[in-house]
């Protein structure tokens, strides 16, 4: 590819029209040397850096964020802020787009990535990746919510529920934690209201097998590291009943 695609596809904050300006004043280099023109070739492999900084190509970005509530999963929004406006500058990239959604209450792991393939495996219906949800309950749970999340409920307008994991500790009545194998809107908050229940806070802790780092404050993001993308994907045995 040009050299100057390569430099702004890799960084936001240079354009195509910076990288030729760069070049003339000798900013840039390819593989240690001098690169002369924007429209120069390179590779993938080749080692490019500006301001003897190095840009290290990669063709698909993952970013984990711990989104606070009043904040919605979309690019853009008219009346509220979205999660792309909390990607710091030097990691946000063109082309960055939520894979999937939080309600805009709902706090925890939102994947943001410019992977199209991967967000499309990971939300197909097909796939079943696991989403895990804490949970804080208005009223104490009951014991029959396991049976209930495990046969698969249906729920508000005859929709009907894949079974789901429901866990908790006796030492916290009205904490628990959800797994879900699909994504119904609003689903946590109707199933427990199909018993009875109400949430009062939520949080996304899990996608796969990959956590939600404990140490991300709320409105952060870190990059996740190719080597755990595929635990986005990873999900227990899962038969639909």
């Amino acid at each position: 590819m040009r050299l100057d695609k390569f430099v702004s596809s890799q960084r936001n904050d240079i354009s195509r029209s910076m990288v030729r300006e760069l070049c003339r004043k000798g900013q840039v280099t390819v593989n240690g040397k001098v690169a002369k023109a924007a429209d120069a070739k390179v590779s993938e492999n080749d080692i490019v850096a500006v301001k003897g900084v190095e840009i290290c190509y990669k063709k698909f970005v993952y970013i984990m964020m711990n989104k606070p509530q009043g904040v919605v999963c979309s690019t853009r929004d008219g009346e509220s802020k979205t999660v792309l406006e909390l990607v710091p500058p030097e990691m946000f990239r063109e082309g960055l787009f939520p894979a999937g959604r939080l309600d805009k209450d709902t706090e925890g792991f939102v994947l943001l990535t410019d992977d199209g393939a991967l967000a499309h495996r990971m939300l197909s219906p097909k796939t079943h990746v696991p989403k895990t949800y804490f949970v804080r309950l208005r009223d104490p749970w009951q014991e029959n919510y396991a049976q209930a999340f495990a046969e698969g409920m249906t729920i508000d307008g005859g929709e009907k529920c894949l079974p789901a994991e429901f866990s908790a500790s006796v030492n916290c009545p009205d904490e628990c934690t959800v797994v879900l194998h699909e994504g119904k809107y609003h689903q946590v908050k109707r199933m427990f209201e199909k018993l009875g229940n109400k949430v009062v806070f939520l949080k996304r802790i899990k996608i796969g097998e990959l956590p939600l780092d404990p140490d991300l404050p709320l409105g952060s993001c870190l990059e996740i590291m190719h080597k755990d993308v595929e635990r986005l994907l990873t999900a227990k045995s899962f038969k639909c009943k």
